[in-house]
């Protein structure tokens, strides 16, 4: 145990601007997905207010959720995201594409969340809260770390290029980093049980009180 956090402390040590840049990379897309809200002209506030609106009478319409799918849906996606940062991480022209999927990871949870308190004052500050935030606290982190060693990963084997070293073995840097990211996506298997039952219930009972 001793060991394995000497690791770690060292490994965030060694790495920490990588995790900072990606960090500064997500918060810049949270920004500017505010920054598209409030550049909305009015119609197109209301065009796009009217699925909202659209998808609340659905939730008030339907008492029974399919956890199941909810669930299904939910994990599929993160996995799906998290296989694609794996992928991107394994080759040194995937970088960039690295950058842009943290970047509107950001923008998605910032025009969302400034969207519904756009349009809903404290309601929807309160439905943000409840149906966005339970999940995000986990799934976040869970993006930028995955983000930040694909990054990492990446620059590794561009290193072994620049400095003709490639014929020295990788498997033990690949082994660790399948290991991470398969601890990643078991992590995110608990976001989705979180989005499933407390995040869906929380935004239905929201849409059912005060719509």
């Amino acid at each position: 145990m001793h060991k394995n956090k000497v690791l770690f402390i060292n490994h965030i040590k060694e790495h920490a601007t990588i995790y900072l840049f990606m960090v500064i990379l997500f918060l810049t897309g949270i920004v500017f997905g505010a920054i598209l809200v409030n550049s909305m002209n009015f119609i197109q506030k209301q065009d796009l207010f009217f699925y909202l609106e659209r998808f609340f009478k659905q939730l008030e319409d339907h008492h029974e959720a399919d956890y199941l799918e909810i669930f299904k849906n939910s994990f599929l996606y993160h996995t799906k995201y998290l296989l694609l940062l794996f992928i991107l991480g394994l080759s040194v022209i995937g970088l960039p594409l690295v950058w842009i999927l943290i970047f509107i990871k950001g923008l998605v949870v910032g025009f969302s969340v400034g969207f519904i308190v756009n349009q809903l004052g404290m309601d929807g500050l309160l439905l943000a809260a409840l149906s966005i935030a339970p999940q995000n606290f986990l799934i976040i982190p869970i993006y930028l770390i995955a983000g930040s060693l694909s990054m990492i990963f990446s620059l590794t084997l561009l290193s072994k290029l620049f400095t003709k070293r490639m014929a020295q073995p990788v498997l033990q840097p690949l082994g660790k980093y399948v290991t991470l990211f398969s601890i990643l996506i078991a992590i995110a298997c608990i976001a989705a049980f979180l989005e499933t039952f407390v995040a869906n219930e929380a935004m239905q009972w929201v849409v059912r009180t005060f719509y």
